[in-house]
């Protein structure tokens, strides 16, 4: 009865589970931080649409007070409309429309971010759970190799310390699987907060892929989100300095006006009106603008030695990952499976079960380092595709 719901328990997981992709689909759609990003997006729509429309007209009202007896006595009604010298309407809007490539390039910045920190959790998921099942097996075959030594031997004062030491390190393993259990919940809480939905059970199988060639990934940066942003942030500095280039020249004002008078004839006035650039302010904030241009040049380059030597770290990180883990599964796990097979035989004649515990847990150890070889390898991969933009 215990087998079957076991097997139902099992059923149920797997049909429940939810691959990375998915995860990573959902959590593109769903995250608020990428929501809000896409907000100024909107908000920039409706900024460009101010920056190409024309100033409102001013309407004046004025009165004299003198004797609407005399000529001068007058109401004057005047509008006043800004014409923008020609071309600054465009310049404005090509402001507005660079910062809407910006923020653009932000989004996919912010979303490579995303993925890259769901993937990051979802291998810390499969490292944990990879050490919950070869710990649980070696709790198992703990247990069967006390109760077969102690029926295979008498009970003497130096087996006592055998029995003890395997007894021992039976809690340690308990302890740890206790620990990784909360690990794994926790990891799981950090997913769904990501992906923005509950994720309760995720699948993913993972493996150590070709070993990683530079000269192979360096090719990849070129779509760098932070580059690609600094590429989009210095067209808006150029669109503002052509902004402040033609604030140079003044805009006209039209001006018409109806003056209206009680015992004499009405009359029309008309006027032009423009502002004297005389100061050099125009100058002085043109000026301003052609040097934060330059910082964000500066901050380009600075950008693409930053994601050099990054790349180079992760580089690292996934070849020493590539070599532990051959080194282990090619050379070290085959000799102490031969340790483990005679320590294996000597204990179910009686042997000495403290080497035996020993040897057991040096098997352990090489295939926990196994595992966590395997996760930084992949880790270090996410970590690359994100400065190369993937969103998948």
């Amino acid at each position: 009865m215990k087998n079957l719901t076991l097997c139902a328990l099992l059923i149920t997981s797997s049909l429940s589970a939810i691959t990375l992709s998915e995860v990573i689909e959902k959590s593109l759609i769903n995250s608020p931080s990428l929501e809000s990003i896409n907000a100024k997006i909107i908000a920039n729509e409706h900024a460009s649409d101010v920056a190409n429309q024309f100033s409102n007209p001013e309407l004046l009202l004025t009165k004299n007070t003198i004797d609407a007896a005399e000529p001068m006595s007058q109401t004057v009604l005047t509008i006043k409309q800004k014409l923008p010298y020609y071309g600054k309407r465009d310049s404005r809007q090509n402001i507005t429309l660079a910062e809407d490539e910006v923020l653009k390039e932000k989004l996919n910045a912010a979303k490579a971010v995303m993925v890259q920190k769901v993937k990051t959790e979802t291998y810390t998921i499969w490292e944990n759970r990879e050490l919950y099942k070869i710990i649980d097996e070696y709790i198992t075959l703990t247990k069967q190799n006390i109760e077969l030594y102690e029926s295979y031997t008498s009970v003497e004062d130096n087996q006592h310390i055998g029995i003890m030491k395997a007894e021992l390190s039976l809690a340690d393993l308990e302890i740890q699987k206790s620990v990784l259990g909360a690990k794994i919940y926790a990891s799981y809480a950090k997913l769904s907060y990501l992906a923005a939905f509950d994720v309760q059970n995720i699948e993913i199988d993972l493996k150590i892929a070709e070993k990683p060639d530079l000269d192979v990934l360096q090719p990849t940066l070129m779509k760098n989100p932070q580059l690609l942003v600094k590429d989009k942030e210095l067209k808006k500095e150029n669109a503002k300095i052509e902004v402040a280039d033609i604030n140079n020249y003044p805009d006209l004002n039209l001006i018409a006006g109806y003056a209206y008078r009680e015992n004499f004839d009405n009359y029309f006035n008309f006027g032009l009106a423009l502002s004297l650039p005389m100061y050099g302010t125009e100058d002085a904030q043109e000026e301003e603008v052609r040097a934060a241009a330059l910082v964000v040049v500066s901050q380009k380059e600075d950008t693409k030695i930053a994601i050099s030597s990054e790349l180079k770290i992760y580089y690292a990180q996934m070849l020493s990952s590539y070599e532990v883990y051959h080194i282990i599964q090619d050379d070290a796990l085959p000799q102490i499976a031969h340790m483990f097979e005679l320590s294996n035989s000597s204990i179910s004649t009686g042997g000495d079960l403290f080497k035996y515990i020993d040897v057991l847990f040096d098997k352990l150890a090489l295939e926990q380092k196994s595992i966590n070889a395997v996760s930084n390898y992949n880790k270090a991969q996410a970590q690359i595709s994100q400065l190369a933009g993937e969103l998948k």
